[in-house]
């Protein structure tokens, strides 16, 4: 799906496939030839990645001029402080941009996001309380660790929900009105047939549906903003780089 992203758009994509043996050393070097290839301007590594490599090393061996995700240190530091001249992680991103089409003057509003990861729930927090036209929001951030995540879902003018169990949040726990981001996206089986399975997202959708004022579906809502904000970023990266 990137790939054809970048190819309705005119970015010349590669695309490099390898076995779950390859090692740690042979993914490190193929980083090495792209940070130092000019024709290459974003760098993007498909997470997860086997067990025996170092997530970690792997996402911070690549060039933060070309980490198009924005997972690297020096992107995620600069994001946290409010510096535009990095590249933010593109489903966050992709999330905040959902909002502020539908949410209106978002300033002020509370945005309870529910899930802690360093891919989602951690960075759509950091990049909602900026200080800016495009957030400006009052956080909180609830997890597992909650005895009762209803307490604090129930308080959201926005619901961003990443958590990546099934259906977790039902329309009992949202706030009338809210406008709801499902990030999740789980196979579980078809209760129509047994022999199928479906995608749902974290979000009990029937129910959210009566209650929010937006609502994002699983699939196709939350997903291809992420790629559109890949693009994004990537357009991005070739301008820093050239100076334009």
């Amino acid at each position: 799906m990137k790939g054809r992203g970048c190819e309705e758009v005119g970015i010349t994509s590669y695309q490099y496939n390898y076995e779950s043996h390859i090692t740690q050393n042979e993914l490190l070097a193929v980083i090495d030839t792209l940070n130092n290839d000019p024709q290459v301007n974003g760098i993007l590594v498909q997470l997860p990645l086997p067990p025996h490599i170092n997530e970690t090393l792997v996402i911070n061996s690549i060039d933060p001029k070309k980490d198009v995700d924005g997972f690297h240190p020096v992107n995620v530091g600069k994001m946290v402080i409010g510096d535009d001249d990095c590249f933010y992680p593109c489903t966050p991103y992709g999330c905040q941009v959902l909002i502020n089409s539908v949410a209106g003057d978002i300033k002020g509003k509370h945005l309870v996001v529910v899930g802690r990861s360093n891919i989602v729930g951690k960075p759509i927090a950091n990049l909602m309380l900026q200080k800016n036209k495009n957030a400006n929001c009052v956080v909180t951030v609830c997890h597992t660790a909650a005895p009762d995540i209803s307490v604090y879902t129930k308080q959201g003018d926005i619901l961003v929900v990443a958590v990546g169990r099934p259906e977790v949040v039902r329309g009992d726990m949202i706030k009338s009105g809210a406008v709801v981001i499902d990030v999740g996206v789980n196979r579980i089986a078809d209760p129509s047939d047994p022999t199928k399975t479906k995608l749902v997202g974290d979000v009990k959708f029937d129910e959210a549906f009566e209650v929010a004022s937006a609502i994002t579906p699983v699939p196709g809502g939350v997903g291809p903003m992420t790629i559109t904000m890949l693009l994004k970023n990537t357009l991005k990266a070739f301008k820093l780089q050239n100076g334009i």
